[in-house]
C-alpha cells in the first residue's frame, strides 16, 4: 500500500449564492483578483468563478442567481468546514479592524495565537473567515511549517502549554544551525562584552 502524496492545496471550491455577491466579497473585500469565469461543467445552471488568494492557487465559487444566503453561520457539523484562513502581511493585519469596521462588518477582535495573530469575521453567506499574520519569518531555505514543527518540539521539551515567541525564536536558531555551516569550531552563545 502506498500514499497519495499531496504537494499543496490546488484549489478550494465553495457553494456561493449569486454571482455579484461572490465578486463583491472575494475581490471587493478581500482583494482577490477575479481571474477566470466559466460555467460549472457539472451543472449548466451554475457559474464557476475563480479568484487568486495571492499565492497563485485558487478559490473557486459555484454561483446560481436563484440562490440566496441562508445561514447566519455555515454549519459546523462533523465533516463541515469550520473556517478558511488567509495570510495577510503584518502591515495589512494592523489595518484589518479599522477596515472591517469602516464597512460595518462585525469581527472577533484581534486574537493572539502564540505563533500568529488572527481576526475572524463572516462572509455574506455565513462562512467564517480568518485573516492571519505570522509573528515570524522562517530562515532562508525553510518554510513556516519547518519552524512550526521545530517550535512544537521545543514547546513539548519545555512542558509548555502552547507555542509562544520564545519557542519560535529558538526554533529559528536551531534551523539556522542545521542548515548553515560555519568556519567556527564552537557555535555556542558567547559574551563579547565581558570584562577580563
Amino acid at each position: 500500500m502506498r500514499k497519495l502524496q499531496v504537494q499543496g492545496v490546488h484549489h478550494i471550491t465553495l457553494t456561493g449564492a449569486d454571482r455579484q455577491t461572490s465578486i463583491d466579497f472575494w475581490e471587493g473585500v478581500l482583494g482577490m483578483p477575479f481571474v477566470f469565469d466559466q460555467p460549472n461543467l457539472d451543472d449548466p445552471d451554475e457559474g464557476h468563478l475563480y479568484f487568486d488568494p495571492g499565492d497563485g492557487r485558487l478559490i473557486t465559487i459555484f454561483t446560481n442567481e436563484s440562490r440566496k444566503p441562508m445561514h447566519s453561520r455555515t454549519p459546523t457539523d462533523p465533516g463541515c468546514v469550520h473556517h478558511l484562513a488567509f495570510n495577510v502581511s503584518r502591515a495589512t493585519w494592523l489595518q484589518v479592524t479599522e477596515r472591517l469596521e469602516a464597512r460595518g462588518i462585525g469581527h472577533s477582535g484581534p486574537k493572539d495565537r502564540g505563533f500568529m495573530d488572527s481576526i475572524y469575521f463572516k462572509d455574506p453567506l455565513g462562512l467564517l473567515i480568518e485573516l492571519a499574520t505570522y509573528k515570524f519569518e522562517p530562515p532562508m531555505g525553510a518554510s513556516h511549517a519547518d519552524v512550526m514543527i521545530e517550535a512544537h518540539r521545543i514547546r513539548v521539551e519545555a512542558g509548555d502549554h502552547h507555542i509562544a515567541e520564545v519557542h519560535l525564536a529558538d526554533a529559528i536558531e536551531r534551523l539556522v544551525e542545521r542548515r548553515q555551516s560555519t568556519l567556527s569550531d564552537d557555535r555556542a552563545p558567547k559574551d563579547p562584552y565581558r570584562r577580563g
